[in-house]
């Protein structure tokens, strides 16, 4: 994965305007103030430019600001007993936030995994568990993974994946390319067929094969942070591609870990002409349906 030559025209333009459509998003990164500018300057070092250096709180008043209904935050732990401190971190910023909807995570292996898992679940009420393969180093078939993937089920929550084989930095010091990919994926919802899973940035290069397997695998989601807007490849699924599959893509971001404006991936899906029904469901539906807004669970 390389930086695109104009790469600074994406850091450049300027902020697209509000829509009128209501959006759900379902990729946004949250995490301490320390640990953010840990993660920014490995992107600047090794992947791209950040455009938005917000911290969490401010995360959230710019995506409130710019009419995001709700949004899934996400964040992981890459040692050891760092799990428990940023799901805390997570469910305290979702009592001030309103539209935040937060998730966990946990390093699949550690000691107390199956605890921190069912605290961040039970005692914290979080959405679902995020993981993310490079980072933590675990295939998506992992047998690491799998307690966690029944406690989710017998919750009914949401695993949210990075199980892609792209973007293979080799500062992972993890072998993303042959570890990961969707054929991992394929095995772990044989083996799990009730996991509601989803898989971000369209699974990435192999974003054909993930919509194909999205169409027979009953709880398997995909969305769409950095795999639409046109930075990182033009290799794009087309109207066509995406309206068979409509409700099992979701709209997501990657925000504030951009190099380029926030809601590109917005405009090339609504750019798309989908019928109604469907853009809807992208935008927001797919995820209201899969983490429902709190007023209907109570009802």
């Amino acid at each position: 994965m390389q930086r695109p030559a104009d790469a600074a025209r994406f850091l450049t333009a300027p902020e697209p305007p509000d829509s009128p459509h209501a959006l759900v998003d379902s990729h946004v990164h949250i995490f301490p103030p320390r640990v953010f500018a840990a993660v920014w300057r490995w992107f600047e070092q090794h992947a791209w430019p950040i455009r938005y250096r917000l911290e969490a709180e401010a995360v959230c008043a710019f995506l409130e600001r710019r009419g995001v209904q709700r949004f899934w935050g996400l964040h992981y732990s890459h040692v050891p007993e760092m799990a428990r401190s940023l799901n805390v971190f997570a469910a305290e910023l979702a009592a001030k936030c309103p539209a935040l909807v937060p998730f966990g995570t946990v390093l699949p292996g550690e000691h107390e995994a199956a605890a921190i898992v069912a605290e961040a679940l039970d005692d914290f009420d979080l959405a679902g568990i995020k993981i993310h393969c490079h980072v933590q180093q675990c295939a998506p078939d992992d047998v690491r993974l799998f307690p966690i993937c029944e406690a989710l089920i017998e919750r009914g929550r949401v695993l949210v994946m990075h199980a892609g084989r792209e973007p293979a930095f080799e500062e992972y010091g993890f072998d993303c390319r042959t570890a990961c990919g969707v054929e991992p994926v394929r095995r772990l919802v044989t083996r799990f067929p009730e996991l509601k899973l989803v898989v971000p940035h369209l699974g990435q290069d192999q974003w054909r094969e993930f919509l194909a397997l999205s169409r027979d695998a009953p709880n398997l989601y995909l969305d769409t942070a950095m795999a639409v807007g046109g930075y990182l490849t033009e290799d794009r699924p087309t109207r066509d591609d995406l309206l068979p599959v409509a409700n099992r893509v979701m709209f997501g971001t990657d925000f504030p870990n951009l190099p380029y404006p926030w809601a590109m991936e917005r405009d090339w899906l609504i750019g798309l002409e989908l019928p109604d029904a469907a853009l809807h469901a992208i935008l927001s539906g797919n995820a209201d349906r899969l983490v429902p807004r709190r007023s209907e669970v109570d009802s």
